[in-house]
């Protein structure tokens, strides 16, 4: 790993870790238990590495999440401008709500406004 990349890594590093947080809370908040088979994120478990942004020209961190089959789960990014976007995949019936399957988490805003969302989808009745 290059240090560059290492610093911009150092650099997310708590931001990130507070992201994932948020994530786990809106899993939580959802209705599933924590100790479920859903991994959670964590910001050191991705897999990193840096992209020039094709419009801003800006450096950008990108973090890729796998599963043990190594298989993408989730992204977490972060833009030039301060801005992020993550995903994280949960792929699960909704533990409260019959009629929905929660296929992920999306998170997005900036250090002093992170936004969650469950990403639903209606099951055929």
């Amino acid at each position: 790993m290059s240090s560059t990349l290492e610093a911009h890594i150092d650099a997310k590093r708590e931001f990130g870790k507070v992201i994932c947080q948020r994530i786990v809370e809106n899993i939580a908040k959802l209705g599933f238990p924590l100790q479920t088979n859903i991994r959670m994120p964590d910001f050191d478990a991705a897999q990193f590495n840096l992209v020039t942004d094709p419009f801003t020209q800006s450096e950008d961190l990108v973090g890729y999440w796998y599963d043990t089959r190594q298989q993408r789960i989730g992204q977490i990014k972060f833009h030039g401008d301060g801005s992020f976007y993550a995903e994280y995949d949960v792929v699960q019936p909704h533990p409260r709500k019959a009629q929905f399957f929660v296929e992920a988490i999306n998170a997005w805003g900036h250090r002093d406004t992170i936004k969650t969302e469950a990403k639903l989808l209606t099951l055929p009745q």
